[in-house]
């Protein structure tokens, strides 16, 4: 029940991702940029979320649009398979090390927006990929899945364990705050009574 198929297709864009909460981590994600395909991977496989994903995009231009546009529509997956969120966790953390690289994820599916950023990623380019899109992915991840996200980088000097280790560590505490509390299966993590 907790699934959600998105599709997103603008000017710049064609977009669709499939989701399953209960999953285990499956993922056939391809967005023809192949350091992205393989943060999504991260992703999927340690949120244990069922993800397949296909993007095409204005990559003549760069990778900007397909990256930005990928976490729209992800965002807006994890929204709707979400529900009205009765059951979940809601919080979810994770200090996550990756050799050199240790990044700290305390997230919130609050329906309240808002992401605090704190990596440093010391060179502008991972291969051919931008390191300023890691930013813009969570970005719109959390604006359209309605994600208060705080990430931290404690150490690093790597930049491809510093992405990986973002990645991961943001499925991590994702898993967490998707997760069904079975002492609360049946109400919604709030006093307000809604999310």
């Amino acid at each position: 029940m907790r699934r959600a198929t998105v599709t997103r297709a603008t000017a710049e864009t064609d977009i669709s991702v499939e989701i399953n909460l209960d999953g285990t981590g499956v993922y056939d994600n391809q967005t023809g940029v192949g350091f992205f395909d393989h943060m999504l991977d991260q992703l999927a496989r340690h949120s244990l979320i069922d993800m397949t994903l296909r993007a095409t995009g204005d990559l003549h231009i760069d990778d900007h649009h397909t990256v930005e546009d990928t976490g729209i529509a992800l965002g807006q997956a994890l929204r709707t398979a979400l529900g009205d969120k009765t059951g979940i966790r809601r919080y979810g953390s994770c200090l996550l090390a990756m050799d050199d690289a240790q990044v700290r994820c305390a997230l919130d599916l609050s329906a309240r927006p808002y992401l605090i950023w704190n990596v440093a990623i010391p060179t502008a380019k991972i291969g051919t990929f931008d390191t300023e899109l890691v930013r813009e992915f969570f970005q719109a991840l959390s604006t359209h899945g309605g994600i208060t996200l705080h990430v931290d980088m404690l150490h690093g000097i790597n930049s491809h364990h510093i992405a990986e280790a973002t990645f991961k560590s943001v499925a991590r505490a994702l898993r967490e705050a998707v997760e069904t509390d079975p002492r609360t299966s049946k109400a919604i993590p709030s006093t307000k009574g809604a999310l």
